[in-house]
């Protein structure tokens, strides 16, 4: 029997997969999440793993969405920005595009997200790569720099 990569690559994605299932939840207690949880902080954007859902966004016009994950090297990728997508890329790594929500989503948001897969850190273990979200060059969403192992999350309103 042969052994190919098609194992490797499916775990991977079972675990990306996970990944974001996971950052998607809930957490038991208030601030025990980094704030990519899907939920809406009140917490300013610069602080790593917060959002800011009252910014740019606010008011159901178009905005300029900026998803990127920056690190070295190649990873896989999961993100829904106009499009849903999952693909290895080269880092440092952006994708930017032009979203008006339309109708429920003015009320009640459309997620923006992206999921990174891991990198190799300068101690030689692996580690989430670093992303962030800006929505009409604010900063709304990031990892603290691949601190918080979940993805970035932003609802766009």
């Amino acid at each position: 029997m042969r052994k190919t990569a098609t194992g490797t690559v499916t775990a991977t994605a079972c675990l990306l997969a996970a990944a974001l299932l996971t950052g998607c939840g809930g957490a038991a207690e208030e601030g025990k999440d980094g704030g990519n949880a899907g939920r809406e902080p009140s917490a300013a954007p610069s602080q790593p793993g917060k959002q800011d859902t009252s910014g740019p966004a606010a008011g159901g016009a178009s905005h300029e969405v900026t998803i990127e994950v920056r690190g070295e090297g190649r990873t896989m990728v999961m993100w829904t920005l106009d499009e849903s997508k999952t693909e290895t890329v080269t880092l440092p790594w952006k994708r930017t595009a032009t979203i008006a929500p339309r109708g429920a989503e003015k009320e009640v948001g459309r997620l923006v997200i992206v999921t990174p897969g891991t990198v190799q850190g300068a101690d030689g273990m692996l580690t989430a790569a670093s992303c962030t979200i800006t929505v009409d060059g604010k900063k709304v969403a990031d990892n603290g720099g691949g601190k918080i192992p979940k993805p970035c999350s932003y609802k766009l309103k």
